[in-house]
């Protein structure tokens, strides 16, 4: 009996520490910030100030570096579950999210289009609704933007947008927290794009100039980024001091840009255009010869999967390559939205150069 009683005592004694180092996690030290972004929704860039994107990358940062680096163990997401809704596949975005908020002490839950059909056999409404009853937060991977907007509107909780045919923003952040980690600052690079005027370069129209950087647009006749979208590029290029440039020649795009950028041309649920689109894109490859345009110090950027007509082996392999550091960074940067949008967390170690 005096055993069992020890037990008891010891058991109590070990949920009550464990209780408080999970807070004193949650918690995290005081830092002189006033951003708190806690139960937004992350839909596009374009609603996120240059300070919070910041905000966004110190979280990633003070997170790789206390967890990867320091081997330290952060239950931030203890007791909250994510609902995960892919309408299109994906490696990066499921196992960076999936894995990143377990790591964390969450529970994912991974939905495709066999569990929940958007709209269809349940209205955006009522799922928004159900959702925000039985999850913390939703993260989203669909065809329509408008799809995400009605979400958002609808439920209670933070939605998040995984990839919309218009946006990428979790993309972009990992991006930019690669770009960082290389060069030790953001402000002043001058990134070129050379592809299509899809989700992700939208993105970057959205945020690039908020850190001072400057942006060289090269795009097919007819593959031009939404005019909408620029237009607001436009408009924060003057209010940030940027240069922002629009061109058809992929080696005009590339002069003097320390960043070379492309994605895949043919996006999902495009598969049927894909010989017209092929043709379209002839002369869009990125080479060594591109690079060669570009700054000394260039170097190379793909959200992945690629193919070999977007980005030949030599330069993808080549070590000014930061693809695969780009693709472990989506890990970072989505637990670090995660952290910010459902906790008090504040990050713990020096805020980076930007």
């Amino acid at each position: 009996m005096l055993f069992n009683l020890r037990n008891l005592l010891n058991a109590a004694t070990l949920r009550n520490s464990s209780k408080q180092l999970v807070q004193h996690f949650r918690s995290g030290q005081p830092t002189q910030t006033n951003i708190n972004l806690k139960g937004r929704d992350l839909l596009t860039l374009q609603n996120y100030t240059a300070e919070e994107i910041k905000y966004l990358l110190w979280t990633a940062s003070d997170l790789k570096q206390r967890i990867k680096d320091k081997g330290e163990y952060l239950p931030l997401l203890q007791g909250k579950s994510l609902a995960m809704i892919f309408e299109k596949r994906s490696t990066r975005t499921r196992l960076s999210t999936e894995t990143g908020f377990a790591l964390l002490g969450g529970h994912p839950c991974f939905l495709t289009t066999q569990d929940i059909h958007l709209g269809v056999n349940e209205s955006l409404t009522d799922t928004a609704r159900v959702l925000s009853s039985m999850t913390n937060a939703v993260l989203a991977r669909v065809y329509k933007q408008s799809d995400l907007d009605l979400l958002a509107k609808e439920a209670s909780i933070p939605i998040v947008n995984g990839l919309s045919d218009s946006y990428h923003p979790i993309q972009i952040l990992a991006d930019y927290l690669t770009l960082q980690e290389h060069y030790g600052y953001l402000k002043g690079l001058t990134i070129s794009w050379i592809g299509d005027g899809n989700n992700v370069l939208n993105s970057i129209l959205m945020s690039a100039a908020k850190f001072g950087m400057h942006l060289r647009v090269a795009t097919p006749k007819g593959f031009e980024p939404d005019p909408n979208v620029v237009k607001v590029a436009e408009e924060y290029s003057k209010e940030y001091s940027t240069k922002l440039f629009f061109t058809t020649d992929p080696l005009e795009a590339a002069s003097g840009a320390n960043v070379l950028v492309t994605d895949t041309w043919i996006s999902m649920g495009q598969e049927e255009e894909k010989e017209s689109d092929l043709k379209a894109f002839q002369g869009y490859q990125i080479t060594m010869q591109t690079g060669k345009h570009a700054a000394s110090d260039w170097t190379f950027l793909h959200c992945l999967p690629r193919k070999p007509e977007e980005v030949d082996d030599e330069v993808f392999y080549f070590p000014r390559s930061l693809v695969f550091q780009e693709a472990e960074n989506r890990k970072w940067t989505i637990m670090a939205v995660m952290v910010s949008l459902l906790t008090d967390y504040s990050p713990q170690l020096q805020k980076p150069t930007f």
